[in-house]
């Protein structure tokens, strides 16, 4: 295993293998919760698909429940129907059910994203029914769903950030004028951001007064509380880590995002073509290396466990480096960035899935 020194500590290059599976085991039963009330519900589905297909069924029984876009969970018959369609629209069983409870599941595994999936409630429910689950707990969870907070813990890490302010609906309401003044001192551009949502809802660039005012009353919308955040000095490279483990996580190579538009938006990142994903990332090994320490530093300061993607600014002419965001719950479809990013690394998608369901037991 090839390992380096940085700044931020020495990472080891792959994860290492393990031998934790003990064929003389009984089967471990893995329950996969998907769907949700966020807008990447559909994405949840099509990851679930790919995660049920890769287990490997002689060591795992799995089974699935669907979560609607409601919060309804549905039982079988109706979740299976969702997982063939790609979406759960209405509908349901009670809003809990027996998929809920402790008895019968050794894991489960919540391919869920955003708001009350990825954020640690569905963590917290788990904690008390007693079952362990595939990623982060309710900590590192919630921390990492909340943008200002994982700001905050980064900070008083030392990981360096773009500048940023926070907003909250109560302020803005009671006193417009001030609050635009405050974030003036930014300077324009600056992107608006509500500070509990995913897959770049809600996000805006505003590059005067009026726009930010525009952007602010879009973001209120979504969240009370919003973060305003200084653009870099010239358009910054965006590149990601793969983050695998517990206690001792393993970073993946790095991979960059490129695309036309003028910021990786909603569209851009839902819309076949308009994004491609190019690992490794063209960038200097000490870039790299730097970009990868960081992402482990920043996975341990968040008390992250399991899987996270984590997401950077490269600004090619200064060499800067700044964190943007931690998933704990990054899209899981075959082509998604983070299995393809341990794919380029030598680990194949089912190998991970099974470590990842490894992983959260170990954990416990």
């Amino acid at each position: 295993m090839r390992s380096r020194s940085s700044a931020f500590g020495s990472v080891d290059y792959l994860p290492e293998r393990d031998n934790f599976y003990n064929p003389s085991m009984k089967k471990t039963r893995v329950l996969v919760l998907a769907g949700g009330q966020s807008e990447e519900h559909e994405v949840s589905i099509r990851s679930a698909r790919s995660i049920l297909e890769a287990l490997p069924k002689d060591r795992f029984d799995v089974v699935s429940t669907v979560i609607s876009r409601e919060g309804r969970w549905l039982p079988a018959p109706e979740s299976a129907r969702a997982l063939a369609s790609g979406s759960a629209a209405s509908g349901g069983a009670l809003v809990l059910h027996e998929a809920a409870t402790a008895e019968g599941y050794d894991v489960v595994f919540p391919i869920l994203h955003g708001p009350n999936g990825e954020d640690g409630t569905v963590q917290g429910m788990l904690k008390l029914a007693g079952i362990p689950c595939v990623g982060s707990g309710v900590l590192g969870s919630a921390v990492c769903m909340d943008k200002i907070m994982t700001k905050a813990v980064l900070a008083s890490h030392g990981i360096p950030q773009v500048a940023y302010q926070l907003v909250t609906r109560s302020d803005y309401v009671a006193a417009p004028g001030e609050v635009i003044a405050r974030l003036q001192a930014l300077s324009y551009p600056v992107f608006v951001k509500p500070a509990n949502l995913g897959s770049s809802v809600g996000i805006s660039k505003a590059r005067n007064d009026a726009e930010l005012r525009d952007a602010l009353r879009l973001a209120f919308d979504l969240d009370r509380r919003v973060i305003v955040e200084a653009a870099t000095r010239s358009k910054p490279r965006e590149i990601e880590v793969g983050i695998l483990g517990n206690d001792n996580p393993q970073a993946s190579p790095v991979g960059e995002l490129t695309f036309e538009s003028e910021f990786y938006d909603y569209e851009t990142k839902y819309t076949d073509g308009r994004a491609q994903m190019h690992i490794p990332a063209n960038i200097p090994a000490d870039v790299a290396e730097r970009t990868r320490a960081m992402a482990i530093a920043a996975f341990k300061a968040l008390d992250c466990a399991g899987l996270s993607r984590v997401d950077f600014f490269y600004v090619e002419e200064t060499g800067e480096l700044f964190l943007n965001e931690v998933n704990t719950m990054p899209g899981f479809t075959k082509t998604s960035m983070y299995p393809e990013l341990w794919r380029a690394a030598g680990v194949d998608y089912a190998t991970l899935v099974s470590r990842l369901v490894e992983l959260a037991l170990e954990r416990r």
